[in-house]
């Protein structure tokens, strides 16, 4: 992390509040916290300086179940957004993560495994409870790949040429926070949680396919 990650945790119950801005200080002590109570207080948070890491509450007052997390991904694209969340059965899991979510971290989470999932995303990684990420297990191998954008395609290609975030930006002309966005938004349609797996998958796409031909791998 550099000096200028700015991190809002949102969250309605203070004493929680406390002790993630607590925990986020111990282990990401140059990052700038900001916090809301409610869905106003965040939007206007969200209107001043580029935030680059939003610890959402799904129960926080105004926010309509997934609305606000589907809004604030529409809005802010390249702001990551974690769920925390009392609510944990994989049903919410993954539909938050469908949704647009980099992380889902469940309350119950231990602190080890809350500051790994905070680096995870950072690292522009994908990060849920061990188990609970299938939003992508039942489309076909060729299908997660032609899911994905011509673009996106592209940065997949230069992951598994092992070129890092900040190369890839520049040979692309873009921002490195633009390149760890797309990466997410790959790993989500490919079903996995970081660029390791996701050249992986892109492997056994390209064999399948080889062996089968693109139109029988199913």
């Amino acid at each position: 992390m550099s000096s200028a990650e700015k991190i809002i945790i949102a969250d309605d119950h203070p004493l929680f509040r406390q002790a993630l801005a607590i925990m986020l200080q111990s282990h990401f002590s140059s990052a700038e916290l900001l916090e809301a109570q409610s869905i106003p207080d965040l939007e206007q948070l969200l209107l001043t300086d580029p935030v680059d890491l939003l610890l959402l509450d799904l129960d926080i007052p105004g926010a309509n179940g997934f609305n606000t997390l589907i809004n604030i991904r529409a809005q802010y694209p390249q702001m990551g957004v974690v769920i925390i969340s009392g609510i944990e059965d994989p049903d919410t899991i993954n539909k938050a993560m469908q949704h647009g979510a980099a992380g889902f971290i469940p309350k119950s989470t231990p602190v080890s495994d809350m500051v790994l999932a905070i680096r995870e995303v950072f690292n522009g990684n994908l990060w849920t409870p061990a188990g609970d990420c299938n939003q992508a297990v039942d489309l076909a191998v060729d299908e997660r790949l032609e899911s994905l954008t011509p673009q996106q395609h592209k940065i997949l290609l230069m992951f598994a040429d092992g070129l890092l975030n900040k190369q890839i930006a520049f040979d692309l002309g873009l921002a490195e926070s633009t390149i760890k966005s797309h990466a997410s938004t790959i790993f989500l349609k490919l079903g996995v949680r970081n660029r390791t797996q996701a050249v992986i998958a892109l492997n056994e796409i390209i064999q399948a396919q080889t062996c089968f031909g693109p139109s029988s791998v199913k």
